[in-house]
């Protein structure tokens, strides 16, 4: 572990150790989804629709059944029956009719993928052998995919039963918008009215795919005592076996949920699949079942973000001044209704002062996969959308774009998206670092430019369990419920090791399943460094009161007269004054008291803040053929207070990878027949190392006061402004509106052409 800086007032917060996981992973030690193995275990595979949307007339699985080596056949038949209750799934909440249909088309088939029935064999050739047996007779139907045509007068409606929520009055027929949502503050008409300039643009995204390298995997085990294990790699196991238990009818003591190490999620993996299609499989067949997605199977068959079409109006003063904001915007959310439109509205009033607003949202059905989240989900498509307009005002205004938002910055005090007011933010100082930064000023060559980007993400609490035990030598073991996605190992065991002001390396942390520590949900939201550490702290506090407590005893003092520093409980008063006893000599006399040193604690804040950034991104275009080279990228963040410098600093590069690919690259691509054209990452274009240049990091630290140690959640935010910083320096560069992603040379290029 590097040495503590010594100008800051923390021991261990702040420091760069190396992960406790790094070796094991890097080694190919750590076991993941498609590497675990059960005694008795079997395979399964699953037969996905060819159709994008066709009703279910019969399936004939005797020809699967007859084949030697298959032990179980399961179809939606199998599930028990499903209402339309809402239960929380991941960051989101979803019904459960729409949950177990996405495991196992019921009645219809969605899109190209949808899973339709399960085998499982003695060996994995054979499952997927007998899978190809089983005949499904499909009446196939008209298809949607884009937002217009799934709200076009006579388009083919997806769900009979899905009436448009939020309407009055409320529609009597079904239709492909499963909601509508209006958002108001001021008002907004007559303050575009009086507003001395305005702009306004058509936005679109398409969908991507969050890129995990891992695919979807679990191996399931139902007993004959009817209670049940699963092995999952997620980024909740705890909601995994919530929803599992749910869509199964049985209680959710009776699944037993085993985290594994987890190939990647960023939001992608907080839902179901396979899981209780694997349990249905290992009830018929009396052995554990593994399933497991191939890459094709991931990229059809699971969620990616969605799209969204967005009409954006701003009205603002000669002098910037943002006066009136006015939006509909349409998400298209795949097969199941649930985008994040609370999101895009947060997005649209968290990072600026827009006294007036008015704001209408839809969720769009479509026939491709139901979306997930997708690293604060839902904002980067509405940031695009408004960063982008807000650098057409800045044009428009002759005005430095950086000035303009900091002319129209939220500070603290002002009213969030929700008029509560911000606490203690930094977006000021993010964007006063982005203009001292050498990279605002540095000269540009030919046929390059500059784009700027702000970003706001609310950032979450939620609950979260911990335990902190001693071991007899005084070495510690933190036992939380929040899986590993980014690091929060080592950030755990910093905050445990900043209480009881012992080494870094006397410190461990376990994830442990369901059975074996109470509930904490998912690990999205930027939350588990905050939340998760809240509750780290309190338990090492009350470790640390009971060591004391110890000591005095020992000492023969009061607890007031002995003091904990630096890992040990020094008596300040009596006989025993000066002398101390290590966290050790006081773990090792257990026998002596009430048993062994731990405590366990279970949180549920909800005083976090929200992340802040922004971004500045160079580009150079190439007219002869639309390509696009990004030469120089900066990220400046509010990140709190850095318990991990390293990570965040990786956590602010990936996101802006991840949304560098999502503008130039990154999308969906159908054929006529809804079929994807791209499921793999040849086709399917995400960033390499060979793309990009390094990605300048600026930290601004602005602690949080409700966190112990000045947390605030830093995983999502990065990803909010890259989509808007490359599409600002792409039309800087051209001289042309960029308002579709992804910006690949062709769609460039026809700009170019049509602008001749």
């Amino acid at each position: 572990m590097n040495a503590p800086d010594p100008m800051s007032k923390y021991r261990v917060v702040g420091t760069r150790p190396v992960r406790p996981d790094g070796i094991d992973k890097v080694t190919g030690k750590a076991i993941y989804g498609p590497d675990f193995v059960a005694a008795g275990m079997i395979h399964g595979a699953i037969l996905r629709s060819p159709h994008a949307h066709a009703r279910i007339r019969s399936i004939d699985t005797s020809r699967a059944e007859a084949l030697p080596g298959v032990k179980a056949v399961v179809t939606s038949a199998d599930f028990p029956g499903q209402s339309a209750k809402i239960i929380a799934a991941g960051e989101t909440s979803s019904s459960l009719r729409d949950i177990a249909a996405t495991c196992l088309a019921h009645g219809k088939v969605l899109y190209v993928g949808h899973a339709a029935a399960a085998v499982a064999a003695t060996t994995k050739a054979i499952a997927e052998a007998a899978a190809k047996l089983i005949v499904v007779d499909y009446e196939v139907l008209p298809h949607v995919i884009e937002v217009e045509d799934a709200l076009a007068e006579g388009a083919p409606i997806l769900h009979e039963h899905m009436i448009t929520k939020g309407l009055d009055p409320a529609p009597d027929s079904p239709s492909n918008a499963a909601n509508c949502l209006v958002m108001t503050r001021g008002d907004a008409d007559a303050a575009m009215a009086g507003a001395a300039v305005i702009v306004s643009g058509h936005y679109r995204t398409v969908p991507v795919h969050q890129g995990y390298i891992e695919p979807h995997a679990c191996v399931a085990s139902w007993n004959a005592d009817g209670q049940g294990q699963l092995w999952v790699s997620s980024q909740g196991h705890f909601d995994i076996r919530n929803q599992t238990a749910s869509v199964l009818h049985i209680p959710s003591s009776d699944l037993r949920t085993y985290p594994l190490e987890i190939g990647g999620g960023f939001g992608g993996k907080t839902g179901i699949y396979l899981e209780p299609v694997a349990m249905l499989l290992s009830k018929k067949a009396g052995r554990p079942v593994r399933l497991a997605m191939s890459r094709e199977d991931v990229f059809c068959g699971s969620g990616p973000a969605p799209g969204i079409v967005v009409d954006l109006t701003i009205g603002a003063d000669a002098d910037g001044t943002l006066k009136a904001i006015k939006a509909e915007f349409w998400y298209q959310v795949g097969a199941f209704c649930g985008s994040a439109v609370n999101s895009g509205m947060a997005t649209l009033l968290g990072t600026y002062r827009i006294a007036n607003a008015h704001l209408c949202g839809w969720d769009v059905v479509s026939n491709f996969p139901g979306t997930k989240a997708y690293r604060a989900p839902g904002a980067p498509q509405m940031a695009f959308a408004l960063e982008s307009c807000l650098d057409d005002l800045a044009r428009k205004l002759d005005m430095d774009p950086l000035d303009l938002r900091l002319r129209n910055a939220v500070r603290p005090g002002d009213p969030g998206p929700h008029h509560v007011p911000h606490g203690a933010i930094g977006f000021v100082e993010c964007l006063e670092a982005a203009k001292a930064h050498p990279h605002w000023t540095a000269p540009l060559g030919a046929n390059q430019a500059r784009g700027v980007a702000g970003a706001f993400w609310m950032n979450y609490g939620g609950p979260s369990t911990v335990s902190v035990a001693l071991s007899g030598d005084g070495s510690v073991q933190v036992t939380t419920g929040s899986p590993d996605i980014g690091g929060s190992r080592a950030s755990m065991a910093i905050m445990a090791a900043e209480v009881l002001q012992v080494p870094y390396e006397r410190v461990r942390v376990a994830i442990a399943d369901t059975a074996s520590i109470g509930y904490s949900m998912v690990t999205g939201g930027s939350r588990v460094t905050f939340a998760t550490g809240k509750a780290v702290v309190e338990a090492a506090r009350k470790v640390e009161e009971t060591l004391v407590t110890r000591a005095a005893s020992l000492f023969g003092v009061a607890a007031t007269d002995v003091e904990w520093r630096n890992g040990a409980a020094h008596c300040l008063t009596g006989e025993s004054a000066g002398e101390h006893l290590t966290i050790g000599a006081i773990a090792a006399k257990a026998g002596q008291f009430s048993g062994p040193v731990s405590a366990e604690v279970s949180v549920n804040p909800l005083d976090y803040l929200p992340g802040f950034a922004v971004h500045i991104c160079d580009t150079e275009v190439d007219p002869e053929t639309g390509n696009v080279s990004i030469i120089r990228y900066t990220t400046v963040q509010d990140v709190g207070t850095a318990i991990h410098p390293d990570y965040v600093e990786g956590q602010m590069q990936g996101g802006a990878v991840q949304g560098i690919g999502w503008a130039l690259n990154e999308a969906y691509v159908f054929d006529g027949n809804g079929r994807m054209e791209n499921p793999g990452f040849l086709d399917y274009r995400m960033p390499v190392a060979s793309d990009l240049p390094m990605i300048d990091t600026v930290m601004i630290e602005v602690p949080n006061p409700a966190h112990p140690y000045g947390v605030k959640g830093v995983g999502e935010a990065p990803i909010v402004p890259p989509l808007a910083a490359v599409a600002n320096a792409v039309s800087r560069a051209t001289g042309l509106p960029m308002r579709t992603l992804p910006l690949s040379p062709d769609r460039i290029w026809a700009t170019i052409q049509a602008a001749k």
